[in-house]
């Protein structure tokens, strides 16, 4: 069901996590919505390490919206690590960026990103653009199938890859 779909929200703003919120309500978007405020965190998330390790709270979403420019361990980062595992390669991550810079828009695809979307000025193009993304990704589209990695495959060296490794994006 769409409307059960989980939607991840990797975004370091706070202003930003608020504004898509309150977009996510007005434009009856409901979603569940959970947040993480760096790419370490997202990665821990998808991955189902420490504190996300609980997969019933923290289920593994159907659309994942990235910011680019976050501390620690950035969009691109991520894009690279998601990509560079065999049960998320299918995952649908669209970058939601204040970036307009061409390089960024081309690196993100070249990384595996579904989509580049620039974040609105306006609130109600925020609502607008929200209500579009969804109705795009989460109905109109088919889910392909997704798994986290397997913790036993990453102590064998198996499809594993951290931030700062040289992953198959790399040759």
């Amino acid at each position: 069901m769409p409307d059960q779909a989980v939607i991840l929200l990797v975004e370091d703003r706070e202003d930003d996590i608020l504004l898509i919120r309150r977009a996510f309500r007005k434009g009856y978007i409901n979603n569940p919505l959970q947040v993480v405020r760096d790419g370490e965190e997202a990665i821990a998330y998808l991955s189902g390490e420490g504190k996300y390790s609980n997969r019933a709270e923290y289920p593994l979403p159907d659309l994942v919206l990235l910011d680019l420019k976050m501390p620690r361990v950035d969009g691109f980062e991520v894009l690279k690590w998601a990509r560079g595992q065999q049960g998320l390669k299918g995952l649908r991550i669209i970058v939601l960026t204040s970036s307009q810079d061409m390089r960024d828009v081309n690196t993100a695809y070249h990384l595996g990103a579904n989509s580049f979307l620039v974040k609105p000025m306006d609130f109600e193009d925020v609502v607008h653009l929200s209500k579009a993304f969804t109705s795009y990704w989460l109905q109109l589209t088919k889910t392909p199938e997704t798994f986290r990695p397997d913790p036993k495959r990453q102590e064998s060296g198996g499809l594993w890859w951290r931030p700062g490794e040289k992953s198959a994006w790399d040759s």
